[in-house]
C-alpha cells in the first residue's frame, strides 16, 4: 500500500472538514490536553451515531474553515476561528447538545501527579494511617505535614491543602502522592465554547433550565418596564402600568375637584358617605355569620341524634350482652 504524501493528508483534512461543516450545524470546541489516544479512542465509541470527533492542527483546521466560507458563502463558519487556540478539538453533532457534553464528560481518566504539570485542581491529603514505615517521615517533614507514629506506621493527624489549583507540582509532592497512592487529577475532553448554527456561547448555557429561562425573561421584563416607566415610553410590558397612573391622576383630579367621569364616581360617593358601604359590608359580614351559625347548629342536632341512640333500650340487655 502506498503511503500518502504530505499534500495528499492535507487535502483529505480539508475534504473532511468542509464535509462535516456542511452536513452538521451544532459543534462542541473542546480541550485536549493530557488525552491519551486510547482515551480518546472510547469516546469516540462513546458518541459513534449522531457525532464525529475530529481533531487536528489549528492551522489545518482555520485554512479549511476559510476556505469553506470563502466557496460556500458561510460566513457564520468563521465565528469557530477565534476558538481554535490551544490543543482543542472538535465534536460535530446531530444530537441534544447538553447530552452530548454530558456523554464527553463520562470519560475521565485518572492521573498522577507529575512533576512540573499545572494542577487543574486543589489538592487535600486527609487524615489517617498512610501504611508507610517511619523511615518515610522525611517526606511529611519537607511539606509541613504534622505526623504521628502509630502502631510502627506513619500517620496524618490533620487534613492538608497539599498543592494549590493553578500551581505546579513540585518533585516533593509528586513522591509523596505516589507513596500513598494517590491520583489526584482526571482528565479528559473538556468543552470549552458551543458553536450553534452561527452562535458561538459558552457551555454553561447548557446547563440552564427551562424555570431559569423563565427567570431571566422575567427578570428582562421587569428591567424593561422600569426603563420605560423612567422616560415615559410606551411598550407592552409598560402599558397597563401607564394606564394604571393616567387613572390615578384622573381619579385625583376628579376627587379635588368637581369634574366627575363614570369610574370615578364610586370613589366619590363612598367619600361622600363611607356608611353606605359600611352597611353593605356588615350585611355581608352577617351572612357569613349566619351561615356559620347553621352548620354550628346542624353539628349539634347531629350530636343529639348519636347521643340518643346510644341510650336506646336492647329488650332488656345492654349492648354489652349484660341482663
Amino acid at each position: 500500500m502506498v503511503k500518502a504524501t504530505k499534500a495528499e493528508k492535507k487535502i483529505a483534512y480539508d475534504a473532511k472538514l468542509c464535509q462535516l461543516i456542511d452536513e452538521f450545524t451544532q459543534i462542541l470546541v473542546v480541550a485536549a490536553d493530557n488525552v491519551g489516544s486510547t482515551q480518546l479512542q472510547n469516546i469516540r465509541k462513546g458518541l459513534r451515531g449522531d457525532s464525529v470527533v475530529l481533531m487536528g492542527k489549528n492551522t489545518m483546521m482555520k485554512r479549511s474553515v476559510k476556505i469553506h466560507a470563502e466557496n460556500s458563502g458561510n460566513t457564520g463558519i468563521l465565528n469557530l476561528m477565534p476558538l481554535l487556540q490551544g490543543n482543542v478539538g472538535l465534536i460535530f453533532t446531530k444530537g441534544d447538545l447538553k447530552e452530548v457534553s454530558e456523554e464527553v464528560a463520562k470519560y475521565k481518566v485518572g492521573a498522577p501527579a507529575r512533576v512540573g504539570l499545572v494542577a487543574p485542581i486543589d489538592v487535600v491529603v486527609q487524615p489517617g494511617n498512610t501504611g508507610l514505615d517511619p523511615s518515610q517521615t522525611s517526606f511529611f517533614q519537607v511539606l509541613n505535614i504534622p505526623t504521628k507514629i502509630n502502631k510502627g506506621t506513619v500517620e496524618i493527624i490533620t487534613p492538608v491543602e497539599l498543592i494549590k489549583q493553578g500551581d505546579k507540582v513540585g518533585s516533593s509532592e509528586a513522591a509523596l502522592l505516589a507513596k500513598l497512592g494517590i491520583r489526584p487529577f482526571s482528565y479528559g475532553l473538556v468543552v470549552q465554547s458551543v458553536y450553534d448554527n452561527g452562535s458561538v456561547f459558552s457551555p454553561e448555557v447548557l446547563d440552564l433550565t427551562e424555570d431559569d429561562l423563565v427567570q431571566k425573561f422575567a427578570a428582562g421584563i421587569s428591567m424593561v418596564t422600569s426603563l420605560a416607566l423612567a422616560i415615559s415610553f410606551p411598550t407592552l410590558a409598560a402599558a397597563p402600568h401607564m394606564f394604571i397612573n393616567a387613572y390615578k391622576n384622573a381619579l385625583a383630579i376628579s376627587v379635588a375637584t368637581e369634574y366627575t367621569f363614570p369610574q370615578a364616581e364610586k370613589v366619590k360617593e363612598f367619600l361622600k358617605d363611607p356608611s353606605k358601604f359600611a352597611v353593605a359590608v356588615a350585611a355581608v359580614s352577617a351572612d357569613a355569620g349566619g351561615g356559620a351559625s347553621a352548620g354550628a347548629a346542624k353539628v349539634e342536632e347531629k350530636k343529639e341524634v348519636v347521643e340518643e341512640s346510644d341510650e336506646e333500650d336492647y329488650g332488656g340487655f345492654d349492648m354489652f350482652g349484660d341482663e
